[in-house]
Order: C-alpha cells, then sequence, then structure tokens
C-alpha cells in the first residue's frame, strides 16, 4: 500500500478563529497519536490569521480513512464545520 498525503490549507470564518484555536492543540495531539500517522501539523498563517496551512501524511488508505473518520466525529470536526478546505490528496488512488 502507498502512503497517503494531504496538503494544503483551510481558511476559518471570523466567528471560528477562536474555537479553532482553543482546539488545534488537542487535535494536533491526538492526530499525531493515531495508528499509522507519520507527520501531521497545522499552522496559522503568520500574515493571513484566517488562514490554516496543513500537511498530514499516513502510512496507507486504511490509516487516512481512520482519521477522516475520527475527524468527522471529533469536536473539532464539530469547531470547524464552517471552514473551508483547500487540500490536495496524492496517494489515494484507491480511496472509497
Amino acid at each position: 500500500m502507498s502512503k497517503v498525503t494531504l496538503s494544503g490549507h483551510i481558511e476559518v470564518p471570523s466567528e471560528d478563529i477562536e474555537a479553532v484555536l482553543a482546539e488545534l492543540p488537542n487535535h494536533i495531539t491526538l492526530t499525531r497519536q493515531e495508528a499509522g500517522c507519520i507527520v501531521f501539523t497545522v499552522a496559522q498563517d503568520t500574515e493571513n490569521p484566517h488562514r490554516f496551512d496543513v500537511y498530514e501524511a499516513f502510512t496507507d488508505k486504511s490509516a487516512f480513512e481512520q482519521h477522516q473518520a475520527r475527524v468527522t466525529a471529533s469536536h473539532w470536526g464539530e469547531v470547524t464545520k464552517n471552514v473551508e478546505r483547500f487540500y490536495k490528496i496524492t496517494g489515494n488512488e484507491h480511496l472509497t
């Protein structure tokens, strides 16, 4: 199986910045503890506080899909429900 990577950014609305910043450390910690997580970074842009650059890599499709499922059902999923996502996913030729 091939490694799956996601890179890009999210745009956070003004009304959600505080909640996103409060939950981000927990989200990063939980994701880095997931089986198959190789690297996971989310960083607020220094010039645009509404933009957060994202890079993640997982060992395979299964690990990536498990991460996505956890995120959807998590508090992070709730506080980021209004963000716009601009991602490129590679190594995902067979993702469902």
